[in-house]
């Protein structure tokens, strides 16, 4: 554990030391240690009103800086929301509406940090292990909202980026999102999607998974990874939360960090209950359904978002890279 990873409890930031050269806030905590503010709002969402917007800002940081833990904290009316490093020019400091995972798809223009659908999360990375951030880096908050009530509510989100020393940096820190979006589930029906076996690239080998969250909407109840040789191996289980929340799911922590068998990869099982009167398929919407996890690795080989399906007549693809990411729901 990072000796400063205390600072990330909101009981003991201490003040904010002024906004920054842009959008973002510099955050002092104890010991003095400086970690990167930026914020999603405040706005107003309506009753019953859906909408996935973003906003994009300068962190304010002074030279490169090497982040060792995020801190993300979501406000009513909040799903999820997902951070970003990109490659933009421009501020964009009022929330506008923008396409899902839009930069996972093109490493050129950024890749994702980290995701959150806990209303406050910590990922902290195990020592020596880094996001790399340029001077000044442009940071995006994509943001997934609803609100479920009959008022209006007023939704206001951040995230806090704290550094390592540089001297301890050694290893880069990525991302996989790994699901099926074959879900079609009837009226009434308590169904399960799997075990699927998703076989890894062998640039994979030297991978160390440290920490995996499942993901699934309303009718989700559970969510199961295991690592596999392949898909007869019954597996190991790396994820398997008692009394799993989908409005809350926990990431589970891997100490040691964990690699894949050669040639092997996950296997994961999602369930459900459709307790609505109508057929749910996968979606981006909060009202459909998905079935996917997110693992944080090092050292870095890219951010990729990988999808198995029977569709098309079966696949197993990552984008960016593949021929078939056009398939991507």
């Amino acid at each position: 554990m990072r000796k400063y990873a205390a600072l990330i409890r909101p009981a003991l930031l201490l003040a904010l030391a002024g906004c920054s050269a842009g959008g973002g806030n510099q955050v002092t905590g104890d010991g003095g240690v400086v970690g990167y503010e930026v914020t999603f709002g405040p706005i107003t969402v309506h009753a019953g009103q859906e909408n996935t917007q973003c906003v994009v800002k300068r962190l304010g940081n002074s030279g490169s800086i090497h982040v060792g833990t995020i801190h993300n904290v979501l406000g009513n009316s909040s799903h999820h929301m997902i951070v970003y490093r990109v490659a933009d020019t421009m501020e964009q400091t009022t929330p506008f509406d923008c396409q899902p995972f839009r930069d996972t798809l093109d490493p050129s223009k950024g890749s994702p940090l980290m995701i959150t659908q806990k209303k406050d999360e910590v990922l902290t990375l195990p020592d020596g292990v880094a996001y790399t951030l340029d001077d000044n880096q442009m940071v995006r908050l994509e943001m997934h909202y609803i609100n479920a009530t009959t008022a209006d509510q007023t939704l206001m989100s951040s995230s806090t980026l704290f550094p390592i020393d540089p001297a301890r940096f050694q290893y880069e820190g990525d991302f996989l999102f790994i699901g099926d979006p074959d879900i079609t589930l009837p009226p009434g029906a308590v169904k399960s999607l799997g075990p699927i076996f998703y076989p890894l690239d062998a640039k994979y080998a030297d991978a160390k998974f440290f920490a995996i969250t499942g993901h699934e909407h309303q009718f989700g109840t559970n969510v199961t990874v295991s690592t596999a040789m392949n898909a007869n191996d019954p597996g190991n289980p790396v994820y398997n939360i008692a009394n799993w929340k989908w409005s809350e799911p926990t990431t589970q922590f891997q100490t040691p960090p964990f690699t894949i068998p050669s040639g092997g990869g996950f296997k994961f099982t999602c369930d459900w209950n459709n307790t609505s009167a109508n057929t749910v398929k996968f979606g981006e919407s909060a009202n459909d359904e998905m079935c996917f996890f997110w693992a944080y690795y090092y050292p870095s080989h890219g951010a990729e978002v990988c999808v198995h399906t029977d569709q098309f007549g079966g696949h197993d693809l990552c984008c960016p890279g593949s021929q078939y990411c056009s398939l991507l729901p």
